[in-house]
């Protein structure tokens, strides 16, 4: 349907958002019936005399709203209509709230690194479908233990290229990785204990511990990861009990930790007597092989990932591999903190790494990420920035006088959300490394968005702070 011109006549706010109203009332008056091939971005700026990147947003809102889907290569179609359980006429879901999408408080969203694909919403409706069509009574009732299957898939999906599988009976089926993350934490330490964490790390772990009465530390970090040096004279020192970190991936550097500064850390580990806990959810989306401390040190690793980052983040689904004998341990504290697992997400979770939707998804997510970072990489071309292969975040440095929270301010004023260094702190300190976490994953709909939301960054940085005046 190429030659429909949306009706925008009697519809409030700003263009981008009448247009996505128009979309959504033809669609609901049957004028754009499911199936229906909306025009190219560029014709259709052309004929309504607008700019391509305002149809962009109005189809990037159409799609967050549920209405529409892209498909690489060929264009955007008008969704199907979710019928009501009577089977009467179709039902379209409330807007989103604003928060919640990119574009529609006029914000470019460049922090969320959660996973993206076309095909994510087909693939969790038809398994949901499936698991309510078998009528299973467990559905509403409390879960009172642990499926085989869900162990046998999180076995799989946590394996790692270098050719490490944990035993299935070691699994905990979890909510999510930073569910898991909390569940050792809580497991393994007390009320008042200390917890090593890297000078950035996934600042929510932090916090979290802090709020159930955990203290924490930093440790010194460079291109390699951990300072070994440095968590010997924390542990020497301080005597932490467990320590968190982010071998495979960092989070927000991108770096790798190379084998033998893991093998470092363990050899410290053991001499201090300290729990791991090695979170690999970036790393479900890397393809070079990594020894994962999990292997080598099996008795004293606690070894997280899950779905949110490579397949599906709304399903919560993730999955620890716990040192032998460790296991109830951890999944009874993991109910003690949430109330319980929920059958319907934890079975989905499996389902889809079982039937191998998980893993079609990440090769979407993979696929969707390259294409996406070669733009990122192309405008900021010249600059200081860590990137990695299918990882949906560069760290970008800042160049001198910028100051981190400075840089991000300015990229606010121009209506683009990113994540300053702070943000990924533990607690004060004087490590300052001057960078910002750039993010381009599920909040990002649209190529042309995200070409826009660069390339003012890239103008920001080449200005200069003083080009940027904040009226305080």
């Amino acid at each position: 349907m190429t030659n429909w011109m949306p009706d925008i006549a009697g519809l409030d706010g700003p263009l981008y958002v009448r247009l996505a109203d128009g979309i959504e009332r033809d669609i609901v008056s049957g004028a754009l019936p499911a199936g229906a091939k909306l025009p190219p971005q560029r014709n259709l700026a052309f004929d309504i005399g607008v700019t391509v990147g305002t149809v962009s947003r109005a189809y990037a809102l159409a799609r967050e709203r549920g209405l529409v889907s892209g498909e690489v290569g060929r264009g955007t179609f008008v969704a199907g209509a979710s019928r009501t359980p009577s089977g009467g006429e179709p039902h379209w879901y409330p807007k989103p709230a604003a928060s919640e999408t990119s574009g529609d408080d006029g914000t470019i969203r460049f922090d969320s690194s959660a996973a993206f694909s076309d095909r994510s919403y087909a693939q969790m409706s038809a398994i949901l479908a499936e698991i309510l069509r078998e009528g299973d009574d467990r559905i509403t009732d409390y879960v009172r233990g642990v499926r085989p299957d869900w162990q046998r898939a999180g076995a799989r999906w946590i394996a790692t290229g270098a050719g490490w599988e944990p035993e299935p009976e070691r699994i905990v089926p979890v909510h999510g990785a930073h569910g898991g993350i909390m569940a050792v934490i809580a497991a393994m330490t007390s009320p008042g204990d200390l917890i090593a964490v890297e000078a950035l790390t996934y600042g929510t772990v932090p916090r979290s511990a802090h709020l159930i009465g955990r203290r924490t530390a930093s440790i010194a970090v460079d291109d390699k990861g951990i300072v070994p040096d440095s968590l010997d004279n924390l542990c020497a020192q301080q005597h932490p009990k467990l320590i968190f970190v982010m071998p495979a991936v960092h989070n927000p550097l991108t770096i790798a930790m190379p084998e033998d500064r893991r093998r470092a850390v363990v050899d410290i580990a053991r001499r201090h007597n300290l729990w791991i806990v090695e979170d690999s959810l970036y790393g479900s989306l890397d393809r070079d092989p990594h020894t994962p401390f999990a292997a080598l040190a099996p008795e004293r690793t606690f070894h997280v990932s899950g779905l949110s980052k490579a397949a599906a983040a709304g399903v919560r689904g993730g999955w620890l591999a716990c040192p032998p004998a460790l296991t109830s341990r951890v999944s009874a504290s993991h109910k003690l903190l949430t109330g319980g697992k929920s059958f319907v997400m934890t079975e989905l979770a499996a389902r889809m790494v079982l039937s191998g939707a998980a893993e079609a998804l990440r090769a979407d997510v993979r696929a969707e990420t390259m294409s996406r970072l070669a733009i990122v990489r192309d405008v900021f071309a010249g600059c200081d920035f860590n990137s990695r292969d299918h990882v949906p975040f560069v760290w970008l440095r800042l160049p001198e006088p910028w100051l981190s929270g400075t840089f991000k301010a300015a990229a606010l004023d121009e209506n683009i959300r990113i994540d300053d260094e702070d943000e990924f702190k533990a607690g004060r300190g004087d490590t300052r490394l001057h960078g910002v976490r750039i993010a381009f994953a599920s909040t990002i709909k649209d190529e042309a968005v995200l070409q826009q939301g660069v390339r003012t960054l890239r103008r920001l940085l080449d200005s200069g702070p003083a080009a940027y005046h904040s009226y305080n």
